[in-house]
């Protein structure tokens, strides 16, 4: 079977590069004949479709992507296998997507929103995304790379380092995050909070709301906003000088750095919600805080993007889901527990290592995907 995968290639550090990269790496091992293509790049994408005639052609994206990784390769008699990660609702593009034999998405809370949407739940498939285990693995803090990294943050021997990765702190869930480890002064080790976030248009403007708040609860000083460029390379050894990685996520359809923390046998602290739910046990491999709140949303304008015309209202009947709030007290409870004991903290590390290399390794995901496809597609 001939393979064509669509993503941000070359690929950049982000989640739908890495959903895709891993894929098209874990193909190319296996031995499949595959090939990826920036999934914009109109004129190599006809350059594929005419010389290498592929099977199928797999886009990693959202219902927005619908134009590029869909609706292009239909046009060349080429059959479009999407792969899909959720961004509120799906537009105008219903039709389009409940004619295609089959869709894959992320995880089973995708799903359910797709379905929600108005996308027949026949042919849609949980396919999660891979993880690197070979990469993200466990490193001895004595290790002279995480002994650089914390001593470059500023953490000594004996404190705790709990870690946050996003695209803003905040959508991650670090105020949630923030409230509890205000609450715990005197109750557990001396510790530091490390948010990486990302160079971004909003980042700046989250910060500030982030640095207020900390400095609202008196924990300006344990608090460290990292906002720069970072590789993939990196990131396994910023995750192995942390303690404890935290992200009870606002929004997470899948959760990729909660998996590779995982990997690197960390215990996580996340929501029981969304994609977490399919890649973590609570109690076993991370601590996982019930739901507090759901934001709805009642209405918003949509445009061109969305397939509609401009400034088109749309009211939501009912109202839609578009943020989960992770209880503070469970947070706290799940910190109180984590930072004072050392073996709970490895038990769940392991345990969490096991669970990502047995269910999420990109040679595992590579594998799935081709038993889905020959499965539905009988190619």
């Amino acid at each position: 079977m001939k393979v064509l995968v669509m993503y941000d290639y070359p690929p950049s550090p982000g989640g739908l590069a890495t959903q895709g990269d891993m894929l098209y790496r874990g193909l190319k091992k296996m031995g499949v004949d595959v090939y990826a293509v920036n999934s914009c790049s109109t004129m190599e994408k006809e350059w594929y479709y005419k010389w290498f005639k592929p099977d199928v052609v797999t886009g990693v994206g959202y219902w927005g992507y619908t134009p590029d990784i869909i609706l292009h390769p239909q046009k060349f008699a080429v059959l479009p296998v999407p792969w899909l990660v959720a961004d509120g609702y799906i537009a105008n593009y219903q039709d389009v997507l409940n004619q295609l034999p089959l869709i894959l998405v992320t995880s089973q809370w995708v799903k359910d929103m797709y379905v929600r949407d108005g996308i027949s739940k026949e042919n849609i498939e949980v396919l999660p995304v891979g993880c690197e285990t070979e990469i993200f693995k466990p490193i001895s803090k004595d290790d002279p790379k995480i002994q650089s990294i914390r001593k470059n943050l500023g953490i000594s021997e004996d404190q705790l380092m709990i870690l946050t990765i996003g695209g803003d702190a905040a959508s991650k869930g670090a105020q949630e995050v923030m409230q509890a480890l205000a609450s715990l002064e005197g109750k557990v080790p001396d510790w530091r909070y490390i948010c990486k976030v990302w160079p971004q248009d909003r980042t700046t403007s989250q910060n500030s709301m982030d640095e207020k708040l900390a400095k609202q609860l008196g924990i300006e000083k344990q608090m460290d906003f990292q906002t720069s460029i970072i590789s993939r390379n990196f990131i396994p050894y910023l995750m192995n000088a942390c303690d404890i990685y935290a992200a009870p996520a606002r929004l997470e359809g899948f959760g990729m750095p909660q998996v590779e923390a995982g990997a690197c046998g960390k215990p996580v602290i996340s929501i029981n919600a969304m994609g977490p739910k399919d890649t973590m046990i609570h109690g076993e491999t991370a601590m996982l805080a019930s739901v507090a709140q759901k934001i709805l949303l009642h209405e918003t304008i949509l445009g061109k993007e969305s397939g509609y015309e401009e400034n088109t209202k749309f009211v939501f009947d009912p109202p839609r889901i578009v943020d989960y709030r992770a209880s503070i007290p469970d947070i706290t409870d799940s910190l109180l527990q984590l930072m004072n004991d050392k073996a709970l903290r490895d038990r769940l590390g392991n345990a969490a290592r096991n669970h990502v290399v047995k269910n999420f390794d990109y040679m595992v995901v590579a594998e799935k995907f081709m038993q889905i496809v020959q499965k539905k597609l009988g190619k």
